[in-house]
């Protein structure tokens, strides 16, 4: 048994952390004495800390477990615990737990720094340390003494403050119990075992899946074994029947080669004819109409014509010469007028501009005028001239307006802040009342809080006076008396019922019974395992009928299914077994002829539609890119315009963007050209001025002021000349730019042009044709696939019963071979005898006495069930009897509760009375001290004649005073807002007539700085100038015209007689083309007459190649099914390689095997279960009786009182199917079973708690010898103190004789410490001190 030793105690609560403290345990007793706070229950705290880790009850996370840093004066303290003991195996090891506990700023800072358990080597004697991790530590000291940490917690190490558990609620001492029991261990393995149990069958399940998925694959590998055996059989005569045929086609491919050379030559020759023919018909087409075109048809002969024609290009080149430069003297003078009518339209434009602005001027200066005069008027500012005014006057009034403004602006502010000044000397005198009505006000709440306080606590008094005297009155004390006599004697009658019932002999009896059947079962098992001998070849034969019968099943299910089936394949006959698969596999073969045959026709039909749609797709894509191209086009363009500014940015605007770009460039050039021109004449005008005297224009002599102005009229017009030939320069080049980048996109636009109008038409045309031909073609095909179709469906279904009819087969086989199986082992188990018993008889009659044992279980159960109720009914009624006893004490209680709260009553009226005496005096005084502005509130003072209405009286006139002046101060600022915002509104409409006059006056100030009267006079005589120079250029156009068509005419006549002439040479040239290519023709169609006929040569190549194709159907045909049987063959073998057909057939068995294994494994984990699970529940009650007789026998030596014989610790299972139980503490009285919790006393409490401890001790401590009392004597009574010491010296005397027994009791109870440490017991004590800081 694990004993304890020494410890060692540093830095622990107040031990000082510099100075070690230690404590040797001796045995039996180690008795510490004390006084209160001396540190005797650190020793329990640091003992429990050192084998359990857990800190005790409030340490606040080990803040206040650690000596504290400021006690000390340090910012850091450090604890250590060194405990050294005797673990079970009685080997010496001693823990060691350190501590620190760090001052922060604003917090402590507790943490363990190390656990280290240390021992020594038995083989070397040397010490050996071992650090672990606090967790690690709190599970392997538990283990080392022997016992759990619930026990060490609970029972050997319990702190003072834990000391009354037993006696807490019940999930407390559910929870202590479960932990000290260890049941919720056990009651998880039982959860294990049954949810181990719930997978197994689960297990099973699969199993079951398992073993059909294997029968399916054994099914299917049988299947592809017999149909690799079909295919390789047709595919060896196939190949017999490809040979031959591969010799027919060799034969007829040498005759289509000959017969192909031949027609390609006759069809070259015919090529060549039809080339020839072509071009001489055009050839005499062209001839013929040169002929008609002919004006007349020329004798001479042909080189006279070409020297004719060489003279006349010379006569040709002068008129070609003339008329192109009158074109271009005629363009010249088409620009030059264009650009005079531009400029025209652009003066006139400026001039419309001009006028509109000197209109709208003059309006402008009328409505000024206006509003300045009601200004004056409407505002008394003087007397006006006659309008219109000048700009100087008008200036003038508009100044004397503006000062009106700022008058009235000033008047405005003068008017609001005396308005503000009134209105704060009213709101002052309010403010004054209002503070005086509060001061009045508040006295008067405080007085009437007082009182009311008071009123309210006489009221709560009568109320409980009241309440106590209606109990009295409802309480009957002789009724009380005669229920109690009743309760009595039906505890009694209760009592004699329970004992007449004689539970525990018939219980006995049941038992009796129990056990003869538990025999009995056991000689049935004995019997089953003699039997177990033959138990493989019972499972074998029970096996292999299951299976036979399954098969059967399967194989008569199967043929239900298809019988109908097979009757419509086989025209209404239903063959037998043995040639059911022979029959449906000719069948099968017949359809697959008639299908090979439609679908080769179907292929070539198809063949051609898709010929046709891959034709339309790729019209279609055609198509699309097209639309693409000419998409692109357009974006492309359109980006272009957009890009160049254009109004319009749509393609169909392009021709009217370029042909505008065309005529701006003319223009801006002209325009140019133009004043290009004129700047030129400027200097030769100044210097002929210069030079001469005289005009340069109409030879005027000038005189020396009048040419003076006229050269600097010249210079200023150069220079702003110059200016405008820049303007011009950039506008000229920006349109030039224009029409060139617009002049690139012609191309494009043409292209896109070319695409939407032409090619798309032609390729939708191309569309439309082969989609006609599709639809022809489809029809067809559809027609084709129509019966291929309903020959597929027949073909289908047919194949669709190959599968059923093949596993059939394949189950009447393995139903002949499972029948001789089973004959097999039938005969080989009667031979072996035929008069045991079976497994099944052995099983059927066990199942019997099990449920037989079952039965006699549940009676017994019910027994007990009937038992328990009883004595809970009997438990119920004394608790009723106790109840009415406790009811007499309380209506004593009641009657002292009424007499306390009478006397309370008379003291509260007397301070209320006293209160309204005070009330009185203070508003005397407060009556002298006004000033004599209030001589009405003093006067109302005086008068107050009761208690509560004196302030309340003095108050109204001083209400009425403030809302007075309240209603006073609200007028008035009403009537100065109106006056405030009448003056303000005239001030708003007074600016905003002046802001109009003065917007009117900035446009009329504008105009005139912009000078726009000048330039409009400037504009008309620009205008005048440029319609003279236009109507000269339209007198030049006219004669330029006219001599151009005159040169025109003789030019036309000289194009007509060179017409003749080469038309008379071309005729002739076409008319020897003609004749040579007719002889060409007639020399080839005598070279195909010599080889023969190109519709007999095709004739017989269309044969030949019919025959081919034939010929070549047919082997694509044999090809193809080989491929297929090939394919088949390869695919089969491959997936008998597959690991899931690997050993199917041994797999299939060893799967068996698991299942039924597994089954009969999972009846014995439902035995063991139910095995466990009584084993738990009879050890939960042999230790339950061990407990309780401990407990009355130590309870009945201690107690010292007559009112309890006994207690005991009663458990109840939670409910059925569980092992969770309820605890509580039942004492027994007389007759009565009742619980301890709530009905006893303090010092009952802790005898109860302390006796409890010792008998767990000494049921669960079997390896250790520990048991720690922290001041086992509180609230107990000196008799109760002293049989607590008898007690525990009898422990010892009994335990004299065990080594290992340790009893540790902290006391501060000095005559209990004489009693029991006795020196035969305990030579010598502690006794703990503590000074001004430390222990």
């Amino acid at each position: 048994m694990s004993t304890v030793d020494k410890m060692l105690i540093k830095g622990i609560r107040s031990f000082d952390p510099e100075n070690k403290h230690v404590i040797t345990f001796f045995k039996p007793l180690t008795l510490i004495v004390g006084p209160n706070g001396a540190g005797k229950t650190t020793i329990i705290e640091c003992l429990k800390l050192s084998c359990t880790g857990e800190l005790p009850p409030n340490a606040r996370s080990g803040h206040s477990f650690i000596h504290d840093p400021k006690v000390a004066g340090e910012t850091e303290t450090k604890g250590q615990i060194k405990l050294r003991f005797k673990t079970a195996a009685g080997k010496d090891v001693v823990c060691i737990r350190s501590f620190q506990l760090t001052q922060k700023a604003s917090k402590m800072e507790y943490k363990a720094i190390e656990s280290v358990l240390q021992t020594i080597n038995p083989h070397t004697g040397e010490k050996v340390c071992l650090s672990y991790r606090c967790a690690d530590m709190d599970r392997e000291i538990p283990a080392l003494m022997g016992v759990s940490k619930a026990v060490l917690e609970n029972v050997i190490f319990v702190h003072q403050d834990d000391a009354n558990w037993p006696l807490q609620d019940p999930s407390t001492l559910k929870k202590k119990f479960d932990d000290i029991f260890s049941a919720t261990r056990y009651t998880k393995a039982l959860e294990v075992i049954k949810k181990l149990h719930k997978d197994q069958a689960q297990e099973i399940k699969t199993y079951k899946l398992k073993l059909e998925n294997l029968q399916t694959l054994k099914d299917a590998a049988y299947k592809l074994r017999e149909s690799i055996e079909q295919d390789q059989e047709k595919t060896e005569s196939l190949k017999i029947q490809m040979q031959e045929l591969e010799n027919n086609i060799q034969n007829v491919d040498a005759k289509i080669h000959n017969t192909e050379s031949t027609l390609k030559d006759l069809r070259k020759l015919q090529d060549q004819i039809s080339t020839k023919t072509a071009e001489r018909g055009t050839l005499f087409k062209e001839q013929q109409k040169q002929y008609a075109a002919l004006t007349e048809e020329n004798e001479d002969t042909d080189e006279e014509l070409n020297e004719w024609k060489t003279k006349f290009e010379e006569r040709i080149a002068l008129l070609e010469s003339k008329i192109s430069k009158l074109e271009r003297e005629m363009n010249d003078t088409e620009t030059k007028g264009s650009f005079l009518k531009q400029t025209i339209n652009d003066y006139i434009w400026e001039i419309s501009k001009l006028q509109t602005e000197a209109e709208v001027h003059s309006s402008l200066k009328n409505e000024r005028d206006s509003t300045i005069q009601k200004l004056f008027t409407r505002n008394n500012l003087g007397s006006l001239p006659g309008v219109p005014f000048s700009n100087e006057i008008a200036l003038n009034f508009t100044n004397r307006i503006k000062t009106r403004l700022m008058d009235l602006e000033k008047d405005l502010q003068d008017k609001k802040k005396s308005i503000e000044m009134e209105l704060k000397l009213a709101w002052d005198h309010y403010m004054d009342a209002n503070d005086r009505w509060k001061e009045i006000e508040a006295q008067k709440q405080a007085k009437v809080e007082i009182k009311r306080g008071i009123l309210k606590r006489i009221e709560e008094k009568e109320n409980e006076r009241d309440s106590y005297e209606l109990q009295i009155a409802n309480v009957s004390l002789s009724h009380i008396d005669e229920r109690e006599k009743n309760m009595r004697i039906e505890v009694e009658r209760k009592t004699n019922q329970l004992a007449e019932r004689e539970f525990e002999s018939n219980i006995r009896q049941k038992q009796s019974e129990l056990y003869s059947i538990e025999q009995k079962i056991k000689a049935l098992n004995r019997e089953k395992d003699i039997m177990a001998v033959d138990s493989e070849d019972r499972v074998k034969l029970s096996l292999k009928k299951a299976e036979l019968e399954n098969h059967k099943k399967k194989h008569q299910k199967i043929m239900d299914e298809c019988k109908d089936r097979i009757r419509g394949v086989l025209k209404g006959r239903l063959p037998p077994d043995k040639d059911l698969k022979k029959e449906i596999t000719q069948a099968l073969r017949a359809l697959g002829n008639e299908f090979d045959d439609l679908n080769s026709k179907s292929r070539e039909a198809e063949k051609e539609v898709n010929m046709l749609q891959m034709k339309i797709e790729e019209v279609n894509n055609n198509l699309s890119k097209l639309n693409k191209d000419m998409d692109s086009r357009k974006r492309f363009i359109e980006s272009k315009l957009q890009s160049l500014d254009q109004q319009s940015f749509s393609i169909d605007s392009y021709i009217k963007a370029f042909d505008m770009a065309k005529e701006k460039r003319d223009v801006q050039k002209s325009k140019y050209n133009i004043a290009d021109g004129m700047r030129q004449m400027f200097d030769p005008f100044e210097r002929v001025a210069r030079a001469h005297h005289v005009c340069p224009c109409c030879e005027r002599p000038f005189s020396a002021e009048e040419e003076d102005e006229f050269v600097k009229k010249q210079r200023v017009k150069a220079a702003s000349s110059a200016e405008h030939m820049k303007v011009l320069a950039v506008e000229s080049s920006s349109a030039e730019s224009l029409f060139h980048q617009l002049d690139k996109l012609r191309i494009v636009y043409e292209e896109y042009f070319k695409i939407g109008k032409e090619t798309i038409p032609l390729a939708e045309k191309s569309l439309s044709e082969l989609t006609e031909e599709l639809d022809q073609k489809s029809q067809a095909l559809d027609d084709v696939l129509g019966v291929l179709a309903q020959v597929k469906t027949d073909k289908d279904s047919v194949e669709a019963l190959m599968q059923p009819v093949e596993t059939a087969d394949r189950l009447f086989q393995e139903i002949q071979t499972l029948q001789k199986q089973v004959d097999d082992l039938e005969y080989k188990l009667d031979f072996r005898g035929q008069g045991v018993r079976s497994m099944e008889e052995i099983q059927l009659e066990l199942n019997t006495l099990q449920n037989t044992k079952d039965n006699l279980h549940n009676d017994l159960e019910k027994l007990r069930d009937e038992q328990r109720y009883m004595e809970n009914d009997l438990s119920n009624i004394q608790i009723r009897w106790h109840t009415l006893r406790e009811e007499k004490v309380k209506a004593a209680n009641t009657l002292r509760d009424v007499k306390k709260a009478e006397e309370e009553l008379d003291r509260l009226v007397e301070e209320k009375s006293q209160l309204d005496l005070d009330e009185k005096f203070t508003m005397h005084a407060d009556s002298n001290c006004e000033s004599n502005t209030m001589m009405s509130i003093r006067y109302v003072k005086c008068k107050l004649g009761g208690p509560d209405s004196h302030l309340a009286e003095a108050i109204g006139p001083l209400s009425k005073e403030k809302e007075k002046l309240l209603s006073d101060y609200n007028n008035l600022k009403t009537k100065l807002d109106c006056e405030y915002e009448k003056q303000a509104e005239q001030k708003r409409n007074y600016q905003q007539e002046v802001e109009a006059l003065l917007h009117v006056t900035s446009k009329i100030k504008e105009y005139y700085d912009s000078k726009k009267g000048e330039r409009l006079k400037e504009h008309k005589e620009k205008q005048s100038l440029s319609e003279s120079q236009l109507q000269s250029c339209d007198t030049r156009k006219q004669e330029i015209l006219a001599e151009l068509n005159k040169c025109k005419d003789l030019m036309r006549n000289q194009d007509q007689l060179k017409r003749n002439i080469e038309d008379n040479l071309n005729y002739r040239k076409t008319k020897d083309e003609v004749d040579k290519l007719t002889v060409e023709i007639e020399l080839l169609e005598d070279r195909i007459l010599k080889i023969g006929g190109v519709s007999t040569v095709e004739a017989d190549l269309g044969k030949l190649s019919q025959e081919r194709e034939r010929l070549l159907s047919e082997l694509n045909r044999c090809r193809g099914t080989i491929s297929v049987y090939q394919s088949n063959i390869s695919k089969h073998k491959i997936d008998l390689k597959q690991t899931q057909y690997k050993d199917i057939d041994k797999r299939y068995f060893d799967q068996l095997i698991q299942l039924k294994t597994t089954e009969m494994a999972n009846k014995d984990l439902d035995r063991y279960y139910n095995a466990l699970d009584k084993a738990l529940m009879r050890f939960h009650t042999m230790k339950m009786e061990e407990i309780n007789k401990i407990i009355r026998e130590l309870w009945q030596q201690t107690y010292r009182g007559q009112d309890i014989d006994y207690i005991s610790i009663h458990s109840d299972s939670e409910g059925a199917g569980t092992r969770s139980y309820s605890y509580k503490v039942l004492m027994q009285t007389g007759d009565a079973e009742l619980e301890m919790r709530g009905r006893c006393s303090a010092g009952q409490k802790v005898l109860a708690s302390l006796i409890i401890r010792l008998a767990l001790a000494e049921t669960f401590c079997l390896n250790c010898g520990i048991l720690a009392l922290d001041e086992p004597t509180t609230n107990l009574d000196g008799p109760n103190a002293e049989s607590l010491a008898a007690a525990l010296l009898r422990i010892m005397e009994d335990r004299k004789g065990q080594e290992n027994f340790q009893l540790i009791v902290i006391t501060h109870d000095e005559r209990f410490a004489q009693l029991i440490g006795q020196r035969q017991h305990a030579e010598k004590y502690y006794r703990v001190a503590k000074d001004d800081h430390t222990v």
